[in-house]
């Protein structure tokens, strides 16, 4: 039986990387760790004393007549500096996503590298495009049926951390959840879904983006929910449109090589 001919070298795949040991892949783990705290660190602190004034005016539009409590000499401090990281995490998100991307790179071919930069810089305006969803429409809604909730039972008056808290997780949720289309690109340009597997999968991953409204609602509203799910369900068929795009003219770019 005659064997397959051998690729010419000039055909054959060019790789800009060697195969790193172990060792080296800690090295690298630790650089990028390293570069990513250092970032958010160095964001927060410049966000540090603008907070002071940042806070007030957030737990005042969603939480206004509500009175807000310090139950501890240090707990605005606390609260300041969580203000800061969360924010620090968000303005640096194209940072951070960049250094994930340059750690697992190595793995793919050096044609596939470079989309690093086109994906980066929309990730950073998607997220805030979240944080605006969640200023304007979900957080009124879910704070008006808390405190309508609480008024049955209680007289509202919350604690400065917890509120805090609770409006910085809501932002940084949906701040993750609008990257939903940078993720599904990124993974179909890797060649991990395309959008025929998109298409057909689209019923569990809506199943999937209800059950995890289900459970992320702070209120247990099902129109919560519904906020929750839908931006994420339409931002996936947004990324299945996107993607059957770019799939011409990635298969063209292939056919080029």
């Amino acid at each position: 039986m005659a064997l397959p001919a051998a690729t010419p070298l000039s055909e054959a795949p060019e790789w800009d990387q060697k195969e790193m040991s172990f060792t080296e892949h800690l090295r690298e783990l630790r650089k990028r760790l390293l570069i990513a705290i250092g970032t958010v660190l160095v964001l927060a602190i410049g966000l540090f004393w603008p907070s002071q004034y940042i806070i007030p005016w957030m737990t005042d539009t969603y939480f206004h007549g509500v009175q807000l409590h310090a139950f501890g000499p240090a707990d605005v401090i606390l609260v300041e500096f969580k203000f800061s990281i969360y924010a620090a995490i968000v303005v640096g998100l194209p940072v951070l996503l960049y250094q994930l991307w340059m750690f697992i790179v190595p793995a793919f071919h050096p044609r596939t590298r470079h989309m690093v930069y086109a994906y980066v810089a929309p990730s950073f305006f998607l997220a805030l495009a979240g944080i605006a969803f969640a200023h304007f429409l979900v957080l009124p809604r879910i704070v008006g049926t808390l405190i309508q909730v609480t008024n049955h039972v209680a007289q509202p008056t919350f604690g400065i951390e917890s509120t805090l808290n609770f409006i910085l997780l809501v932002f940084l949720a949906f701040a993750l959840i609008f990257q939903i289309p940078v993720i599904m690109i990124a993974l179909a340009r890797i060649g991990i879904v395309n959008s025929a597997f998109l298409k057909r999968s689209r019923r569990y991953f809506l199943f999937g983006f209800f059950v995890f409204g289900a459970i992320a609602a702070p209120d247990g509203n099902p129109l919560t929910m519904a906020m929750m799910a839908l931006p994420m369900y339409f931002l996936y068929e947004a990324s299945i449109w996107i993607i059957a795009v770019l799939e011409k003219s990635w298969r063209a770019a292939a056919a080029a090589y």
